[in-house]
């Protein structure tokens, strides 16, 4: 199973990062690393909320919403605005999915991309939707029954077995407070203690570009 950051470097992922910047007013490369960062954590959340029974309970309904049919028709997702009604839903799913971490998880992304966490959020809401018509896709492709097969589903887009340090990355950022202060202490982390966050930015995007199975 390919991973979510393939989908990024796909014809699709091409289409998708210009589509959302265009409609977000914000420059294509910073987009694209907002996204880079953003979906795995999305989905990293997705994994912790459906280790419960309930959780998984709840991803499967809203996945059975989403058919997938939101990215067959791109160009006219994007032409004029995206629809009120597309970011309405990417605003709830962004509510369930992250809970109390949404504001932290904004804000670190927005300082690892060098962008405004507002706009961070505006990136996030556009591009929620399109995930979950890519996940509730992926689970009719898969015939996904039950909570082991998402789980297994999840586990793979995510890259399966990734490094231990990949996966503390995101659980650092689903864990930031707010404070401002997690991508100093996410760099620590990997660094062995060393909180130079010119350096952590380095280790921290080479993370990035060779994660869950980025070619």
């Amino acid at each position: 199973m390919a991973g979510i950051l393939d989908l990024l470097n796909s014809d699709l992922g091409k289409s998708i990062i210009s589509g959302v910047a265009g409609s977000t007013g914000q420059d294509t490369n910073k987009t694209s690393s907002v996204l880079t960062m953003a979906l795995p954590v999305l989905m990293k959340a997705m994994q912790r909320n459906s280790a419960t029974p309930e959780g998984a309970q709840g991803l499967m309904e809203a996945l059975n919403k989403h058919d997938g049919g939101i990215l067959d028709n791109l160009g006219g997702l994007f032409d004029g605005g995206v629809n009120p009604d597309v970011l309405q839903d990417g605003d709830n799913i962004l509510k369930h999915v992250l809970g109390t971490k949404q504001q932290g998880v904004e804000q670190v992304i927005g300082q690892k991309s060098g962008m405004d966490s507002n706009a961070v959020a505006s990136i996030l809401k556009t591009a929620a939707p399109l995930l979950m018509g890519l996940l509730g896709k992926q689970s009719r492709q898969n015939n996904i029954g039950n909570s082991n097969d998402l789980g297994g589903m999840l586990s793979g887009l995510l890259g399966g077995s990734s490094a231990d340090k990949e996966q503390n990355f995101l659980e650092q950022i689903l864990d930031a407070d707010g404070d401002g202060s997690i991508v100093d202490d996410v760099a620590g982390m990997i660094l062995g203690g060393n909180n130079s966050q010119s350096s952590g930015g380095v280790i921290l995007g080479g993370l990035l570009g060779g994660i869950f199975g980025k070619k």
